[in-house]
């Protein structure tokens, strides 16, 4: 919601709001002139024309309340968002993974090429200054999320998939309609379609559409050859009609992030972009917050924190690690949500197996009441119904991790903290403890 707000305040309107606890978010709001506050209250909504608010806040919020007694409108989420797509031309970047680093790249891609896009990013990236801009020009590049379905709602003239697996079926109730779901997506689209032609569910879907894709795959229109993967990035050249188009470096590491990098390419180049100035702001990336992020070395031991809370994600993540001249991989995942855990659980079975020690916790509710008999034990389970030798903590306590992990933890290690929820914050607390520790004997 707050990149919402931070573009309709940038369109001229009056924005303010509210949230049930403090945080950053709200004062980098602030220092933007918007009036938010802590605590909801019915007084929050006198004098507004609309209220908008995400999938999380109930109907028997005391605001949402106030506001139909009031006669004022109630948007979610997406009709907000919507209403914000139809001031531009739209693009919308979709997919079950990659979404938040493919926008933030063809963002930037696009505001190199001189194109000044608005856009709105699902996480916070250095190298555009904010995840959310209200541009000059006619493009506006936005993620779309189909958790809630939400990103069929858009009217996107332009949109890319980037890979399509079963997940947020609590909402879609079976893998069948999120399948329809990305197809409308796509059908709906009157300008490019992107894809990547190296998943086989996005192909499938995208049947019968004329589709750009890209990949390493030789069905792809726009391929990626000559791949080299590094501990610090990646880098590939670009083929198009058997033609060099030239080549492509990410400071990021893995093949999933090659894969981000070429589907925003393809894409800026069918809007109109050139491919020099795209390629070098491409190699500028600093990437996106809790996507590979680097957060410290302390006692010899490196942190790098992200986001990956998928079984896909976690074996990309740990690929991606692979390449390091790292001792140990000592990795960290935090299961998100209850139904996805009941759901998935059984495929994370060799999610983990670039890692020569894995940790697990419990599970990050994201607003979610407890399922009897899910926890993050079903994960640990399954990773040793399959792999019984593998050393595997279950440790559901945060204070049992932290003291685990700084018994555990030694120089030449990479500690990989993986997951959606609160674990972000356990990377900075060991460096504090480990950093005390290698003082203390110094």
């Amino acid at each position: 919601m707050s990149a919402i707000a931070e573009v309709l305040a940038t369109m001229g309107h009056t924005v303010t709001g509210s949230d049930h606890a403090g945080s950053a978010t709200l004062e980098h709001l602030r220092r933007l002139g918007i009036d938010v506050v802590v605590g909801h209250d019915a007084s929050h909504v006198d004098g507004v024309d609309l209220v908008a608010c995400s999938t999380a806040i109930p109907a028997t919020n005391t605001e949402v309340r106030a506001a139909h007694v009031a006669g004022v409108p109630v948007l979610r989420r997406a009709e907000a968002l919507a209403a914000i797509c139809d001031a531009r031309r739209t693009v919308a970047v979709s997919g079950t993974h990659g979404k938040t680093t493919t926008t933030a790249m063809l963002a930037l891609a696009l505001r190199a090429a001189g194109m000044e896009p608005s856009f709105i990013v699902g996480g916070e990236v250095r190298g555009l200054g904010s995840g959310a801009s209200w541009g000059s020009g006619g493009w506006f590049v936005v993620e779309a999320d189909e958790s809630d379905g939400t990103f069929v709602e858009l009217g996107a003239e332009a949109v890319i998939v980037t890979n399509i697996e079963a997940d947020h079926l609590d909402h879609w109730g079976s893998y069948a309609a999120l399948q329809a779901g990305f197809r409308r997506f796509l059908a709906e689209a009157t300008g490019p379609r992107v894809l990547c032609a190296d998943d086989p569910m996005a192909v499938q879907v995208a049947e019968g559409l004329e589709c750009l894709t890209y990949g390493t795959s030789e069905a792809a229109t726009h391929r990626m050859v000559d791949v080299v993967a590094g501990a610090d990035g990646v880098g590939f050249d670009l083929e198009h009609a058997g033609q060099r188009l030239g080549r492509v470096e990410v400071a990021l590491p893995g093949l999933h992030n090659a894969r981000n990098a070429a589907a925003a390419v393809v894409t800026a180049l069918a809007l109109g972009a050139e491919l020099g100035p795209v390629a070098t702001a491409l190699s500028e990336f600093p990437g996106v917050r809790r996507r590979w992020e680097r957060r410290g070395e302390a006692a010899g031991v490196t942190f790098v924190d992200s986001y990956d809370h998928l079984p896909t994600e976690v074996s990309a993540a740990l690929d991606a690690a692979a390449a390091g001249r790292w001792e140990r991989i000592v990795c960290v995942f935090q299961p998100h949500r209850h139904t996805r855990t009941r759901d998935l659980w059984r495929d994370f079975a060799h999610a983990f197996e670039g890692a020569d020690v894995l940790c697990v916790t419990d599970i990050y509710a994201a607003g979610q009441e407890p399922i009897p008999g899910v926890t993050g034990k079903l994960v640990v389970d399954a990773v040793l119904d399959a792999h019984p030798w593998r050393r595997v903590a279950w440790l559901p306590r945060r204070s049992d991790v932290l003291a685990y992990l700084a018994a555990e933890l030694r120089p030449g290690d990479l500690c990989l903290t993986l997951g959606a929820g609160d674990l972000t914050t356990l990377p900075d607390e060991l460096v504090t403890v480990l950093g005390a520790r290698a003082a203390a004997s110094a």
